[in-house]
């Protein structure tokens, strides 16, 4: 059952000290760390009280412990919330904060999507020892990634690019490209922001042509259902904008009822006017085959901007049919 993202207006007392759990992958460490920060802030603490209002628990998921081989290859779903999810359950942490794009559209009984900070860049970007864009890799180039959907738009692009599986946390795959094991690899903009790395050289993506992952860019926080508290403590983070697009995307995939075997991919933004664009795309594996959708809707709310990515997923999903890998 999809369950419907929160927003309550905050109570005068936080219920601090607030258990906190994420993965402990450097990027999931120094997010976690800003969102802690945050939280303490918007109730009036100074961010050097994070450790003690909002302690941390790093917790190891399954995702974390496969490397041997992509995630589509061992199932997908859930590979780096489930162990958070388990923590949250049987009371070990209050909250869970993730990369939202690792956040499953089917949460678990029991625990509900809160809230979601103002969103970072979404692109994506191409990382080489010195800069140069996607157009201008020599033929045949070794690009390593471990995503279905970058190895697909990236093959639509440039069919002549040779592209192998390259796993590990961000700095693993920088330095695997500074050792010349590839030519090049794509990282998100935001996680390399936030990471401190994005003087790496690199070459922003058009997320027109190569939509983001799905929630790319931002941050999200999962509590147990019914926890109001907790609930409430969060709410003051939320931002309006980051919900709307959000929800485009997030409904968009659970159209398609998308998984780690889907190559998909969209970029919902709000325009000057109030606009949503939303464009969305899946492609076959190997690049061959791209369906996209693209619409616009003013004045758009969550609950507008759902059913927009529900639509467009929808039409997709009977354009493509037997076409794609939907398991």
């Amino acid at each position: 059952m999809k369950r419907a993202m929160t927003s309550i207006l905050p109570p005068a007392s936080p219920p601090f000290p607030l258990k906190v759990g994420a993965r402990g992958s450097p990027l999931s460490v120094a997010q976690s760390g800003w969102l802690r920060r945050q939280l303490v802030s918007a109730h009036g603490h100074g961010p050097d009280t994070g450790e003690e209002l909002a302690p941390f628990t790093a917790i190891t998921t399954t995702g974390d412990r496969i490397q041997d081989r992509t995630l589509a290859e061992a199932g997908g779903k859930g590979l780096f919330t489930k162990e958070l999810d388990d923590a949250l359950l049987d009371g070990r942490i209050d909250c869970a904060i993730h990369s939202l794009k690792d956040v499953p559209t089917h949460l678990p009984d029991g625990i509900v999507l809160l809230a979601i900070p103002p969103r970072a860049d979404v692109r994506d970007a191409l990382i080489t020892r010195d800069g140069r864009a996607l157009s201008e890799l020599p033929e045949g180039a070794h690009v390593g990634t471990a995503s279905l959907r970058r190895a697909a738009q990236l093959r639509h692009a440039r069919p002549d690019l040779r592209i192998s599986p390259l796993r590990g946390n961000v700095g693993t795959r920088i330095g695997r490209l500074a050792a010349g094991d590839f030519d090049a690899t794509v990282l998100a903009l935001s996680g390399m922001g936030r990471l401190g790395v994005d003087s790496q050289p690199h070459c922003p993506l058009d997320p027109v042509a190569m939509p983001p992952a799905i929630g790319q860019g931002a941050l999200a926080v999962t509590a147990r259902a019914g926890d109001e508290a907790v609930a409430q403590a969060f709410a003051r983070l939320s931002e309006p904008h980051t919900q709307i697009t959000i929800a485009a995307e997030r409904a968009f995939l659970t159209a398609l009822d998308g998984s780690c075997r889907t190559a998909t991919g969209a970029y919902a933004r709000i325009e000057a006017d109030g606009t949503l664009h939303l464009i969305v795309e899946a492609l076959s594996g190997d690049g061959a085959q791209r369906f996209r959708e693209e619409a616009r809707l003013p004045g758009a709310t969550t609950a507008t901007a759902a059913d927009l990515g529900a639509s467009l997923g929808a039409g997709i999903r009977a354009r493509a049919g037997a076409a794609l890998d939907w398991s």
